[in-house]
């Protein structure tokens, strides 16, 4: 039956878009990763790093759980990236802030945000897009597939609620940045589950990947001297790893038997709460399987590539940023920047120091 089940789907599903689909999946993991490293991390290191991560760490997990391998085989649910993508990336972005080191004293004091608006616009694309992958998990138009868009909706919006109380409860003020990483923990709490769990579990994984993740990040952070030591830069830990591990545990609880036999390859699949306990401990095992391929696998490729390419920038070139890495700046503010020239064979640019404004009008200057 399954079998069949696959060769009716491959009739209507082009290989080619089910690759595209894949490498978004494997794309997206990187940039969450990369999350962690901001602000020190040397680009050539990091240009090293990604195919190497991608080959050795991000395809033995994917192949384990999506591709036939022994998780999959064995029944290990993740609907849409909550173990691959998301479990992965917080553990080894976390591990690979462990041998990277820490940005500069002064940034890791006070890093604010460059554009709260900016970062409003990228997280409403991001829920819209979330519908996407997650919805498009079946690979077809069916009643798994319409659960998995409602599902993750109603989780995102509650755990962003959970998120925004629990600040104005202990900080007297709701926080816009607060309510995204409350909308981000919601999307990723469900996405191990958004098409094998019914509506009010989904409200019940809302709340706690509002609340669990919120408390990691504002109290245990601050207690834990390993995650004070470790310098993840945007807390991707705990907004992906620990609601990535959250929402895994949660649908080894909640995943609904006729559900989960529309979707899953194993049959007779159901959650704890639905007579099945060994559903959550192949879920902990998958997770825990995850968690330790990423944090070795990261960790060799790092010491690897240490031995050739240093893996944090100078603090000299940290102190000026951009421009000593890329020779330009992301923002040219009034009277803060340099002049460029081409070098004679007009193959190059080259500056000629650092912070050489040329006054409000200033221009880019070809020398010939």
């Amino acid at each position: 039956m399954e079998q069949w089940k696959r060769q009716l789907l491959s009739l209507f599903f082009p290989m080619a878009t089910l690759v595209f689909f894949q490498f978004v999946f494997a794309a997206i993991t990187l940039i969450l990763l990369a999350g962690s490293l901001l602000g020190r991390m040397n680009i050539k290191a990091w240009m090293a790093f990604v195919p190497l991560w991608l080959t050795f760490s991000y395809t033995v997990g994917a192949f384990s759980l999506w591709g036939g391998g022994f998780l999959f085989q064995w029944g290990v649910i993740d609907f849409s990236g909550g173990y691959v993508i998301h479990l992965s990336s917080g553990i080894a972005g976390f591990t690979a802030a462990y041998w990277v080191g820490p940005r500069l004293t002064k940034d890791r004091e006070r890093f604010p945000p460059n554009n709260v608006l900016l970062m409003l616009a990228g997280a409403g694309f991001l829920w819209l897009g979330w519908c996407g992958f997650n919805g498009g998990g079946p690979y077809s138009a069916n009643v798994v597939s319409s659960m998995a868009v409602l599902n993750t909706n109603v989780c995102a919006a509650t755990s962003l609620l959970v998120w925004t109380c629990l600040d104005v409860i202990f900080f007297k003020k709701p926080s816009v940045i607060g309510a995204v990483q409350g909308m981000i923990t919601g999307l990723v709490c469900i996405t191990p589950g958004a098409g094998v769990v019914q509506g009010w579990a989904a409200i019940v994984m809302g709340v706690l990947s509002g609340s669990i993740p919120w408390f990691t990040m504002m109290i245990v952070h601050k207690k834990s001297a390993l995650l004070q030591k470790v310098d993840d830069t945007l807390g991707v830990f705990h907004t992906h790893a620990v609601a990535g591990l959250l929402g895994g545990a949660l649908t080894g609880l909640f995943a609904q038997p006729t559900l989960c036999s529309l979707f899953l390859a194993v049959t007779n699949s159901k959650g704890a709460f639905y007579g099945d306990g060994m559903q959550f401990v192949k879920q902990i095992v998958g997770a825990a399987f995850v968690i330790g391929w990423n944090i070795v696998v990261t960790s060799i490729i790092l010491l690897v590539i240490k031995i050739f390419i240093p893996l944090r920038m100078p603090d000299d070139e940290l102190l000026i940023g951009d421009d000593a890495v890329h020779g330009e700046e992301a923002y040219a503010l009034w009277a803060d920047g340099e002049k460029y020239g081409f070098t004679p064979d007009c193959t190059q640019y080259k500056g000629d120091g650092i912070g050489q404004g040329q006054g409000p009008a200033r221009a880019l200057t070809i020398e010939l």
